[in-house]
């Protein structure tokens, strides 16, 4: 069995590799983007950390900050989408629906396809770094789970490609469990939890399962986690920073909190009150995004001309991002100071109006945004009509993203819709309770909500439960 270990260690390495390097060019083309925007607003103060800008209003160019943020990211939706449409032999963004079905015994035309892999792989990170209420989460199983069926076969038709080694996995019962290992490396690598991938694809996605696949996914997942890790400790932007192997808790963890709480048993009243929130938004979502998906499929099948119909649904994702970055313009246009976090991962609070603020988190990077709301000893950093607002606009923002012709996931956007209702359940307590500052009330606080909140609409939306668990506290 030295050769399958083997094999599922190679196929972990590769899929941590791609992922590092998923979200290495995400964060270069949004540096990229919003270096551009720089050019058109006046900095008034400058720090390591933070840099904050005048209003274009004041001193720079408003309209060609605007067209500039605007243009850049329908540059990238364009190419994100045209790759899915036009270059995926199946014409769709294939992502895990497709892979649990496969899995379960379902046979889809050029899903493992070469062409399929670049085609999704430039379509996630253009659609995330675009600006649109999407992650990279899904389209990186299906790309792990590619990796994992082509590292195994050794062979394509595509390129004309068969080795003569491993052939003994050259079977349907193999290719399956590779295939597993793979998908689950890649949620391994997104969260950077090795359980957590394992868990997923024991709960989610395979039927076929076995003790044997189980220490091989892990394996795999392990590998896919170290690699990541070990790349990540020394790159950023592929900008080699020194530290190469020294594993910093801070930036090993995807939703770094510093400060713990100590917990009180009254904290399971609101904790279930957002349970059983998560779960009404979470039915809501799924209905919603079922009756969404049902009329473009009704409205797209209606045009009779296949090249029309492509163009109509690239139509609609630039549609979709335009909507997106209303809140830019109404920050903009605001004739306020915003400021920016982590150089270019986007404009963040605090303005000094509601209106600002709801702008500013729905602009700001999903990643970047959820860090921001699970952050303790923040009680009162937003109100109730910024997070109201931008809950109901990030909701169905993002219920109609998903389905649309980009390879996007939807984990950040659950995340994220789960923080901002379990930030506002946090305030709550704060005005009814006060800031507590004694070790007995200190539980009191949005930050905490706000995770507990993010699990809730996850687990509503996916119905997952012990790998959900698993990978929000990694």
């Amino acid at each position: 069995e030295w050769d399958r270990w083997l094999l599922m260690g190679l196929i972990g390495a590769a899929v941590g590799m791609l992922g590092f390097l998923t979200h290495q060019i995400i964060d270069c083309l949004i540096k990229l983007k919003w270096d551009l925007v720089e050019n058109y607003l006046q900095v008034s103060k400058r720090n390591a950390d933070v840099l904050i800008y005048l209003s274009p209003g004041q001193d720079g160019d408003i309209h060609m900050t605007w067209l500039c943020a605007l243009g850049s990211g329908l540059a990238m939706v364009v190419l994100s989408s045209g790759s899915v449409l036009f270059f995926c032999p199946a014409g769709s963004p294939l992502g895990l629906p497709e892979i649990i079905g496969y899995l379960n015994g379902t046979s889809i035309q050029h899903l493992f396809n070469i062409k399929t892999f670049l085609g999704t792989f430039v379509s996630c990170v253009l659609a995330v770094a675009s600006g649109l209420f999407c992650g990279p989460e899904g389209p990186m199983i299906h790309l792990g789970a590619l990796l994992g069926c082509g590292l195994s076969q050794l062979q394509s038709d595509t390129l004309g490609i068969h080795l003569p080694i491993f052939t003994r996995f050259r079977n349907s019962a193999d290719k399956r469990s590779f295939i597993t290992a793979g998908a689950g490396a890649g949620i391994a690598s997104v969260f950077r939890a090795p359980i957590g991938g394992l868990l997923f694809t024991l709960e989610e996605v395979s039927s076929f399962w076995d003790t044997r696949l189980a220490w091989q996914t892990f394996f795999c997942c392990l590998m896919a986690t170290f690699t990541t890790d070990l790349l990540s400790s020394s790159f950023y932007g592929f900008v080699y920073r020194g530290h190469f192997g020294f594993f910093e808790a801070e930036k090993r963890i995807i939703f770094w909190v510093k400060n713990l709480l100590d917990m009180n048993i009254l904290a399971f009243v609101p904790t279930i009150l957002l349970g059983m929130l998560g779960g009404l938004l979470g039915a809501l979502f799924v209905t919603l995004n079922i009756k969404i998906n049902k009329l473009r499929m009704q409205f797209f099948n209606s045009i009779p001309k296949s090249s029309l119909r492509k163009t109509s649904k690239l139509l609609e994702t630039v549609l979709i991002l335009v909507i997106s970055r209303v809140p830019l313009v109404a920050n903009l246009g605001s004739g306020k100071n915003f400021l920016v976090l982590d150089v270019g991962c986007i404009l963040s609070f605090p303005c000094s109006s509601e209106q600002g603020s709801a702008a500013a988190l729905l602009v700001e990077n999903g990643k970047q945004g959820i860090t921001y709301l699970f952050k303790r000893g923040t009680h009162e950093e937003f109100g109730y009509t910024a997070l109201c607002t931008a809950l109901a606009f990030y909701f169905i923002l993002s219920c109609w993203t998903a389905g649309s012709a980009v390879a996007s996931g939807l984990v950040i956007p659950m995340l994220y819709t789960g923080a901002l209702y379990g930030r506002i359940i946090g305030l709550i307590l704060v005005s009814i309770f006060g800031v507590q500052t004694n070790e007995y009330g200190a539980w009191i606080d949005p930050g905490l909500f706000a995770a507990i909140g993010a699990a809730s609409f996850f687990s509503g939306v996916s119905r997952l439960t012990i790998s959900l668990t698993v990978i929000m506290v990694s």
